[in-house]
Formats: C-alpha cells, sequence, structure tokens
C-alpha cells in the first residue's frame, strides 16, 4: 500500500494547518493511501550547524525527531509539509527540521511525491508556499499541485472549516497527489525511473 507522511509544522496540534492537512487525510484515506501526521511544530529543533557529521554518520549529529522520520520519510512514496505563515514565510520550526532532514538523509528522494501546505490569517501565503516547495524541487521530487495555490485563510481552525475554497482545494490536493503515486508507481514498473546524473559540482574556483 502506498503511504503519505504529512508534517504539522504548526505548534498547535488542531489548528489552522491541521485543519488543513486533515482535510487532504480524508481523501487519502478513501483513496486507499496509508498516512502518517507528524507534529514537528510543537517540538524543540534546532538549525542544521553545516558540521558535516552526517555525511559520515548518516544521520543528523543532533538525535532527535529528525532521526526518528528520517527512515519513515524513506519509505513513503509522497511527503505533504504543512505550515503556518511567519512573517511572509514558514515558521522557524519547520524551516529547521525541512533543512536538516533533507541534508542528513542520503536516500534517494527521486520521484517521492511532494506537497507543501500553507495556513495565513490573510497574506504572505504564496511566499511561504514557494519555500518549501524548493526541498523537493532541489531533490528530484515531483511536486503536486490543487485547483489553487495550496492554501488555508483563518485565524482559527473554525475559520478555516469556513474556507471552503481553501478546503476544496486541500481535497483536490490529495486527489492529485493520489493520482501522481500511483502512476509513478506504474511507470517504475513498466519503464523504471529516470535516469540521473551525479559528479558535476560547479563552484568556479579562483574565478574560473
Amino acid at each position: 500500500m502506498a503511504k503519505v507522511l504529512l508534517l504539522n509544522g504548526s505548534p498547535h496540534i488542531k489548528g489552522c494547518t491541521a485543519t488543513a492537512l486533515q482535510e487532504m487525510i480524508g481523501v487519502f484515506e478513501a483513496e486507499g493511501i496509508e498516512t502518517e501526521l507528524i507534529h514537528v511544530g510543537n517540538r524543540d529543533i534546532r538549525g542544521c550547524v553545516s558540521c558535516n557529521s552526517c555525511g559520515k554518520t548518516g544521520k543528523c549529529v543532533f538525535d532527535d525527531l529528525v532521526n526518528e522520520v528520517a527512515p519513515r520519510f524513506e519509505a513513503a512514496d509522497g511527503l505533504v509539509v504543512g505550515s503556518p505563515v511567519y512573517y511572509a514565510s514558514p515558521n522557524g520550526t519547520i524551516l529547521s527540521f525541512m533543512d536538516r532532514l533533507f541534508y542528513s538523509t542520503r536516500f534517494s528522494k527521486h520521484m517521492k511525491v511532494g506537497a507543501a501546505v500553507v495556513s495565513a490569517r490573510r497574506g504572505g501565503n504564496t511566499a511561504a508556499f514557494d519555500v518549501l516547495n524548493k526541498y523537493f524541487t532541489i531533490s528530484g521530487m515531483p511536486v503536486a499541485s490543487g485547483t489553487y495555490w495550496n492554501q488555508v485563510h483563518g485565524f482559527t481552525a473554525e475559520d478555516v472549516r469556513k474556507d471552503l475554497e481553501g478546503l476544496q482545494t486541500m481535497r483536490n490536493l490529495a486527489r492529485n497527489m493520489s493520482f501522481l503515486i500511483r502512476v509513478i508507481a506504474d511507470g517504475k514498473e513498466k519503464y523504471g525511473l529516470p535516469a540521473m546524473e551525479h559528479g558535476a559540482f560547479t563552484s568556479f574556483p579562483d574565478g574560473k
């Protein structure tokens, strides 16, 4: 059975972001896709210190939720990252978590399906949405889309439940993501995954 891992970057486990993610979970379950929701925003997650210990050990030097989630991410077919919008960007906890999760893990993320979901009272959604999508595009992960930018509006969970267009977008996003996961699995079996080149590293030393 295919599986999607969902990360709630909000410190509120039943807040606006969680409401959006739950709307997606309902669709995933109807589509026969297993889900696991992990609350990140209420944990103490420090940022990457660029020690490169992970390159030797295969895991982050800070042994916390990042290392716990890593094998679950490796086993998953898709990843949904949800965050509230703070100053037109995702909150610091989820950014620190994502930096370390993606940098410290050496397994291939190629063709895992990614989706970003953001929640704001009023503005800053698209800027935050853009930041989260970059984790996927640097990793060879197809990005799932909905029928609008993947966002909900509201100051409380009750507000979000009134955002009918936002919730509709979450449901359509989950359906599209489910479809992509199944199509990629079928394509992998029939054609194999696309070849990936590695090794080129451009840094222009000595001004050349």
